[in-house]
């Protein structure tokens, strides 16, 4: 079943990367109200829809920025997308409580639809109220989740897996590491507030299943 109970901080952080190679964890919520406060999915519990076959493999496309993100399940709809790079402090950018609507795009990873784990970033709610991911709960494996690309062309995901964990057991590797095919994560924080913290992250798992070409010239 699907990983109920997710609640998303105003801000994500992460810790600093080890070396210039490295790829960042992105866990951490911290935020000082919520207007509400979800029952939670424990944090260890093992990843949504266990057994869900993954969605037929398509042909990566070449690199063009992510412009919108629709996913119907969740009733999302948004753009344009943020670009989200590094700090100084070796910390992921996220977006801001003012961007609570708006999913961002780790800009120094993959664009969406080329090989390798595109990663995206958004709030489920704020000290402000819900945003963007509000509506998380209601994904499964099966749904999709759509970018549309600067160039014209689109880049259509299957959710193949979701899955909730502590912050500080972030699964690194698993997010960052390198596949051998287009995909697709979409992180956001879970949990009940501890202290004005979410303590898990949510994970959204998703495969490239069919694109578009990008406009002609």
């Amino acid at each position: 079943m699907a990983v109920a109970a997710l609640a998303v901080g105003g801000w994500l952080t992460v810790t600093g990367l080890n070396d210039a190679a490295a790829t960042p964890p992105v866990p951490g919520a911290h935020v000082t109200a919520s207007a509400r406060t979800p029952a939670s999915t424990p944090a260890d519990a093992a990843p949504g829809h266990a057994g869900t076959a993954s969605p037929a493999a398509s042909a990566p496309l070449a690199a063009s920025r992510p412009v919108r993100v629709r996913i119907p399940a969740a009733g999302v709809d948004t753009g344009p997308l943020l670009e989200l790079g590094l700090a100084p402090d070796g910390t992921v950018q996220v977006p801001s409580e003012e961007q609570a609507d708006l999913i961002g795009w780790y800009r120094e990873g993959v664009t969406p639809g080329q090989t390798g784990p595109a990663v995206l970033i958004g709030h489920y709610d704020t000290a402000r109220g819900p945003a963007v991911m509000r509506d998380v709960t209601h994904v499964e494996p099966g749904d999709t989740i759509t970018v549309d690309r600067a160039d014209g062309s689109t880049a259509v995901f299957g959710v193949t897996d979701l899955q909730q964990v502590d912050k500080k057991h972030f699964p690194t590797q698993r997010v960052y590491g390198d596949t051998a095919a287009p995909e697709l994560r979409l992180i956001t924080c879970g949990g009940d507030l501890r202290g004005g913290h979410r303590p898990d992250n949510i994970i959204l798992y998703a495969d490239l299943i069919r694109t578009s070409p990008p406009r002609s010239h």
